[in-house]
């Protein structure tokens, strides 16, 4: 085998193994996760191709107040959207919209479309509460 032959074949070999570990470190890993709690606004199965399972919750939360423009607190809701993969936990989450529900999440750095549209994926449910 000539030397133009084998610093193609380990070119082509490097390509395909960084590749491999960007699609893992991209859509596979787990860059962070955590617990999110809210009430649940939205929980919807959509999607063209591959039906997933989408879900909103909002967060009320407060602002505070900026000291140099004499403003003052107000409240504001954050949205956190999500994905749901397990099919037992969406079935769950099906039932709880209004709730104040507490969520743990995996975030990934991207999407997959069989995986749900959104980078945080839910993976369980730690606690519902019915509002008074």
């Amino acid at each position: 085998m000539s030397t133009f032959k084998k610093v193609l074949l380990w070119s082509i070999a490097g390509l395909i193994l960084a590749l491999a570990v960007f699609v893992y470190i991209r859509f596979y890993f787990v860059f962070g996760d955590g617990v999110k709690a809210g009430e649940l606004n939205q929980f919807t199965y959509k999607g063209y191709v591959w039906k997933t399972y989408e879900g909103r919750l909002i967060q009320a939360g407060f602002k505070g107040s900026v000291p140099k423009t004499g403003g003052t607190a107000t409240i504001q809701s954050y949205i956190f959207d999500f994905s749901v993969a397990d099919e037992e936990v969406a079935n769950e989450l099906m039932r709880c919209s209004g709730k104040t529900v507490e969520l743990h999440y995996k975030q990934y750095l991207g999407a997959l479309p069989w995986r749900g549209m959104q980078k945080h994926v839910v993976d369980k449910i730690i606690s519902v509460t019915t509002p008074e």
